[in-house]
C-alpha cells in the first residue's frame, strides 16, 4: 500500500504543478494582453487612455458582452463613467454617453471618425448605398434621400399608410388567438416599405416570400468575411440575389416609364434626381437604393411598433389621453366602411361619409399623441446605439481617443442618464416632453434625445418612422382594446435590436362603434 501512496501523491503532486503553471501562464498572457493595449496609446498625446478593462486575451469581453446583455454596459459605465475602453468582438472599442460626449461624435462624421460597419454588410448592400458612401458622395446620397422623404413625399404616403395600418389593426381584432405583435408588425412594416415607399406591385404571398428572404439577409450582415460554402455571408448573398432578382422587372418597368411623370414613390425619386443631373441610373444602382430603403424602414420601425403597443397597454392612462385628444381634434371614431380595394394600402371609399382620412397637418396637431412617440422612442429606441472609427486621435472627457480605434456611442445609455427631464428617466411619462415642462426648463440640448441619430448620418427617414407610429398608435386607441395573452410580460432583448423575447402576444378586441367617444365620459 506505501508504494501505492507515493504513486498517488506523485500525481496529486504533478497536477498540482500543471495548474499552477497554468495559472501563471494565464496570468502572464493576460499582463502582457493589458500591457499591449497600454502601449498602443497615441504618445504625441499626453492624454491618457479611458479607465476600462480589456478582458481576456483575444476574446477581450465579448463573452461577458454576450451573456450580459445591455446591463454589460451599464454596470460599467456605473463603474467607469460616460467614457471608458473595453474590448469586443475583436476590436478595441471606446463606449461612450452623455448628450456633450455624444455631440463630439455626432458632429466629428468626416473629421474626426467615420462611420463604421462590418466588411460582410457592406458587400450584401452593395457600393450605392448611404452606409458606404463618404465625403462628397455621401452628401449628394443623402440630398436624394431627403427628396425621398420631403413634406410632399410624405404628404403622398401618409393617406397609404393609415390605410394599412387600418386593415392591419383589424386584422388583429378579427384574429381567434393571441397574436405575435413583434412578428405581425415586421411583416406590415415590410409590406408598406414594398408596396408604398418603393411602389413595387407585389400580392400577399409574394410579399411574405420577399420579407422571409429579405430576414435572411439581415440576419447576416454582421457575419465574417468568409464566402464559403454554409458560411452566414454566403447565405446573405444568396438572399440579396434573390431580392434583386425580385426587384429587376419592377425596377426595369419604372426606367422605361414615361419621364415626364411626377416622382411617386422612392424609386422614381431616385430615377428622377440621376436624370436632372443628366445620366441614366443603373438597374445595379437602383436594386441596391431599394435594398437599403427596405433595410432603413423594416426591423426598426417594427421594434418601435412593438414598443408603443406594449408601453401603452402597460399604461391605460396614456390611452385615456389619447382618446380625449383624438375626441378634442373630430377624430376619436374609426371608420367602419370597408376599404375601398382589397389591396393592402387602400382607405376608405371617398363617399362613405366618414371623416377625412389623416394628413401631416392632423397630425401635427395631435401634441399628445406626439408626445408618447418621443417618450416610447427615448424609453426603448429600437437601435441602442452606433459605430464609428477614429480618423485622428482625440480628447473626450479628458482622455484620448487614439487614432483607429472603434468608438460606440450609447443612445439608450445617453437618454438614460439626461438629467433635463425633470422625472425620473426610467419611468414612462410622455408629459416631460409636453410645452408646459419645456416652458419650465427650457427645451433640452438636442443630444439628450438621440433616437434617430444626429449629425450627418443621422436618420433621413425619421419623419416617416414618426408618422408611421403616431397613425398606429390612433387607429390602435380608436379601433381595439388589447390585453396580455401571457401570464406576465415578456423581458426585453436588446441586441441586435430592441423586441420582446416572446414577441409580445396579446389578444386584440374590437371596439363597439361609439366606445371611443363613450368611454371617455366614464
Amino acid at each position: 500500500m506505501f508504494p501505492w501512496g507515493l504513486s498517488c501523491l506523485s500525481v496529486l503532486g504533478a497536477a498540482g504543478t500543471a495548474l499552477l503553471c497554468a495559472g501563471l501562464l494565464l496570468s502572464l498572457a493576460q499582463h502582457l494582453w493589458t500591457l499591449r493595449w497600454t502601449l498602443s496609446r497615441d504618445r504625441a498625446s499626453a492624454l491618457p487612455l479611458p479607465k476600462g478593462s480589456m478582458g481576456w486575451p483575444f476574446f477581450g469581453e465579448t463573452l461577458h458582452w454576450l451573456v450580459q446583455g445591455s446591463r454589460f454596459h451599464s454596470s460599467r459605465r456605473e463603474r467607469y463613467g460616460t467614457v471608458f475602453k473595453t474590448h469586443l468582438l475583436g476590436r478595441p472599442v471606446i463606449r461612450v454617453s452623455g448628450a456633450e460626449n455624444v455631440r463630439t461624435i455626432l458632429l466629428g462624421e468626416h473629421r474626426l471618425v467615420r462611420s463604421q460597419w462590418p466588411q460582410s454588410a457592406h458587400i450584401l448592400l452593395g457600393s450605392h448605398t448611404l452606409l458606404g458612401a463618404v465625403g462628397e458622395p455621401h452628401r449628394r446620397r443623402r440630398k436624394v434621400l431627403a427628396r425621398v422623404f420631403s413634406r410632399a413625399a410624405l404628404e403622398r404616403y401618409v393617406p397609404r399608410l393609415q390605410g394599412a395600418l387600418r386593415r392591419e389593426v383589424r386584422a388583429w381584432c378579427a384574429a381567434r388567438g393571441p397574436v405575435a405583435v413583434y412578428e405581425a408588425t415586421k411583416a406590415l412594416t415590410f409590406r408598406m416599405a414594398a408596396r408604398i415607399l418603393l411602389g413595387l406591385r407585389l400580392d400577399e404571398m409574394q410579399c411574405a416570400a420577399l420579407a422571409r428572404t429579405f430576414e435572411q439577409l439581415v440576419g447576416n450582415l454582421f457575419s465574417l468575411p468568409l464566402d464559403v460554402p454554409f458560411s452566414g455571408l454566403r447565405k446573405g448573398i444568396r438572399a440579396r440575389d434573390q431580392l434583386h432578382r425580385h426587384l429587376e422587372e419592377a425596377i426595369a418597368e419604372k426606367l422605361q416609364g414615361n419621364k415626364a411623370v411626377e416622382p411617386g414613390d422612392a424609386l422614381d425619386v431616385i430615377i428622377h434626381s440621376a436624370r436632372e443631373l443628366g445620366r441614366e441610373p443603373s438597374v445595379q444602382e437602383l436594386k441596391e437604393s431599394a435594398v437599403e430603403l427596405l433595410f432603413a424602414a423594416f426591423f426598426t420601425t417594427a421594434s418601435a411598433s412593438t414598443s408603443l403597443v406594449l408601453l401603452l397597454l402597460q399604461h391605460p392612462a396614456a390611452i385615456a389621453k389619447i382618446r380625449q385628444e383624438l375626441l378634442a381634434q373630430g377624430l376619436a371614431q374609426a371608420c367602419d366602411c370597408p376599404p375601398a380595394a382589397a389591396g393592402d394600402d387602400a382607405g376608405p371609399p371617398p363617399d362613405c361619409g366618414c371623416a377625412p382620412d389623416l394628413d401631416l397637418a392632423a397630425l401635427g396637431r395631435l401634441r399628445y399623441v406626439d408626445c408618447v412617440i418621443k417618450e416610447v422612442l427615448r424609453l426603448l429606441p429600437p437601435v441602442s446605439g452606433g459605430y464609428r472609427t477614429a480618423l485622428r486621435t482625440f480628447e473626450l472627457d479628458g482622455y484620448q481617443i487614439p487614432k483607429g480605434w472603434s468608438v460606440m456611442y450609447s443612445i439608450r445609455d445617453t437618454h438614460e442618464t439626461a438629467a433635463v427631464y425633470g422625472s425620473p428617466p426610467e419611468g414612462f411619462d410622455p408629459e416631460r416632453f409636453g410645452a408646459a415642462r419645456e416652458d419650465a426648463r427650457g427645451a433640452p440640448g438636442r443630444f439628450h434625445y438621440i433616437p434617430f441619430g444626429g449629425g450627418a448620418r443621422s436618420c433621413v427617414g425619421q419623419e416617416l418612422a414618426q408618422a408611421v407610429l403616431q397613425l398606429l398608435a390612433v387607429e390602435l386607441v380608436r379601433t381595439a382594446r388589447w390585453e396580455l395573452a401571457t401570464p406576465a410580460f415578456p423581458a426585453m432583448q436588446t441586441v441586435p435590436i430592441v423586441h420582446p423575447v416572446d414577441g409580445l402576444q396579446l389578444f386584440f378586441h374590437p371596439l363597439a362603434p361609439s366606445a371611443a367617444g363613450h368611454e371617455l365620459h366614464l
